[in-house]
């Protein structure tokens, strides 16, 4: 290669960084999709809705909530991995997407660890155990009773792997044997529970405790370690009969792979400044969820920590992937 040909490349290289550095530097300056990989109404979709306003307000741009639901999440977080890496599509994430789904799918067209860049942590929490009314149980021992007074008969909502797993662990240690109805969305299984079509559900704080203060529902205890503050005379499923259990539900921003880190910078102040708006924190707080608010580096710690544990858990309980 000629002088006059490293001459013209170097210039075309600082053109095309030129133009990425101005790129960023006008950020954003269009609207910003937010792809939510379950049906409206659902913990996801709600966390979407009241972040990405705030996002917006804070941006100057508009942002669009896009609705992907599917079995598992799956077609979302593929939309989401697969995306353009130029900030203006985001993915809001339970964390089974990212640590549970490659464990108990044997093929996922998505790799969350190398496919997907966190931008932070939104939330954390364990799940409401919430049953329909008319089921004759006040507790976790007293459900469990029914339940193996009546095998196969009791049947619970799924609405993704985490509280499929969640369940099947739950099952395996209490020693019972209910029947699973899988559901695309938590709105939909919310909907037949409080209709009785399904009896069982462990439930996200941001759409249980509305409906449990209102006697929708029924909590007979939460899947944390620690009571919420929220339902303060509820007991964990650890206290009252099934030592050492836990299911824990948190949620994520993230934006493709190779997103230019300026940007993924910049996102990250924003949505930690918003977890942090007090009215936000109230908000979390009084529906039974921990704001949390972090950085890319932390949630992909915890991405790795906690899909090394649920690894473990899948070959612990013989769940066999699908």
């Amino acid at each position: 290669m000629n002088r006059a040909t490293f001459a013209l490349a170097g210039l075309l290289l600082n053109f095309a960084v030129s133009e990425v550095e101005a790129a960023e530097a006008g950020y954003p300056n269009r609207p910003i999709r937010f792809i939510v990989p379950f049906a409206p109404g659902g913990p996801s979709d709600i966390l979407s809705r009241l972040v990405g306003h705030k996002l917006g307000e804070s941006v100057g741009q508009t942002i669009v909530i896009d609705n992907r639901s599917s079995v598992g999440g799956i077609l979302g977080a593929q939309l989401g991995a697969e995306s353009q890496p130029d900030g203006y599509t985001l993915l809001t994430s339970a964390n089974s997407l990212l640590t549970i789904n490659p464990h108990v799918y044997k093929k996922l067209p998505y790799d969350p660890q190398r496919d997907l860049q966190p931008l932070t942590q939104l939330t954390s929490g364990g799940n409401v155990v919430v049953v329909h009314p008319s089921v004759p149980a006040n507790s976790i021992k007293e459900f469990i009773a029914l339940a193996k007074a009546k095998p196969g008969v009791i049947n619970y909502a799924t609405t993704g792997t985490g509280n499929l797993l969640g369940i099947a662990n739950f099952k395996v240690m209490a020693g019972i044997d209910m029947v699973a109805i899988a559901y695309k969305g938590t709105g939909q299984a919310v909907i037949d529970l409080i209709a009785g079509h399904v009896q069982f559900f462990f439930m996200n704080p941001l759409v249980a405790i509305s409906n449990v203060k209102a006697g929708k529902l029924r909590a007979l205890a939460v899947t944390s370690t620690t009571r919420n503050p929220a339902l303060p005379d509820t007991p964990t499923v650890a206290e009252s009969g099934v030592p050492g259990f836990k299911n824990i539900t948190w949620h994520s921003v993230l934006v493709p792979a190779g997103t230019p880190r300026p940007i993924v910078k910049r996102l990250n102040a924003e949505l930690v400044r918003i977890v942090n708006l007090p009215d936000v924190k109230e908000l979390f707080l009084t529906q039974g969820l921990t704001p949390v608010g972090s950085t890319p580096e932390q949630v992909s710690a915890l991405i790795k920590e906690e899909s090394q544990e649920y690894a473990k858990l899948v070959k612990q309980i013989g769940y066999q992937p699908q």
